[in-house]
């Protein structure tokens, strides 16, 4: 009797490990391991990537993880020492320039939006009021620096050297009959000198999180034609990854439907859905 109740118990053990077994394994729809990928973004705001990251995690066993940067060379220098997997947060001329500079294999893996630039003033409300020697505020890097310089161009304030193509700078300014001064600081800092300018060139993303509404508060601000291209966002990796099934996974649940119907209605026209477009 007593081996027979103790053969019943060690079955019932045994059941109960195998059921405990079968719960763990349906953790994820797959069964197979959750890949957490770290995805370094500029700024606060994720209402759009929020919105891929909960279909991903819903349907695939991966898991996003934001890791949140102030500055414009972060998100590529933790790329490239392995401290985050992907970024998206820049256009393809930045990246371009910034592996050109410190010489590092980032590559893109896929488009996203373009967000059209745009200057701002808290002093002025129509070009036309600038005054001789006012100062404008520009990104001090040389991709989104160079198209704050030829926006004002086509706003008739100043002219550069053409040959200089998409990549201008302030001591290739050739016509500036206002005397315009220019103050140059890190894309992410311009805000912050509204106050202290008569304009200042902000890019959309920082415009955003700076609370400054892109369509309705700016001055005036690119039109996204064949010739906005080069600015591009896109999702980043190192070169070696450049072909990861978990990396591609995610670009392919970013370029949707249900992707461009959320930037529409959350952006508002301060991004467009640009994945289309060949580079």
């Amino acid at each position: 009797m007593k081996k027979w109740l103790k053969a019943i118990a060690c079955l019932s053990l045994a059941a109960t490990f195998l059921t405990a077994c079968g719960g763990a394994s349906n953790s994820s729809k797959s069964g197979e391991k959750v890949t957490t990928v770290k995805l370094g973004i500029m700024g606060a705001n994720t209402d759009v990537w929020d919105t891929v990251k909960e279909r991903i995690e819903k349907n695939e066993p991966i898991k996003i993880q934001y890791v949140k940067f102030q500055d414009y060379n972060q998100p590529n220098t933790a790329l490239n020492e392995g401290s985050i997997d992907l970024n998206a947060f820049q256009h393809n001329i930045f990246l371009e320039n910034f592996n050109k500079e410190h010489k590092t294999d980032i590559v893109s893996i896929g488009n996203t939006i373009i967000e059209p630039f745009g200057f701002y003033s808290h002093k002025i409300k129509d070009v036309k009021e600038l005054k001789k020697g006012d100062k404008i505020a520009i990104p001090n890097d040389v991709t989104n620096g160079g198209r704050a310089l030829r926006l004002l161009e086509k706003q008739g304030l100043i002219k550069v050297d053409p040959k200089k193509g998409i990549f201008p700078t302030t001591s290739d300014i050739t016509e500036n009959k206002l005397d315009l001064q220019f103050v140059e600081l890190d894309a992410a800092q311009v805000p912050r000198s509204l106050d202290d300018v008569a304009l200042a060139g902000i890019n959309s993303d920082i415009a955003i999180d700076a609370g400054i509404n892109p369509v309705k508060d700016n001055l005036f601000r690119e039109t996204v034609d064949e010739n906005s291209k080069p600015y591009i966002n896109i999702i980043a990796a190192r070169k070696k990854d450049k072909d990861n099934k978990v990396y591609k996974t995610i670009v392919k649940y970013y370029q949707t439907k249900e992707t461009e119907d959320a930037i529409k209605k959350i952006m508002k026209g301060a991004q467009e859905p640009a994945w289309k477009e060949k580079k």
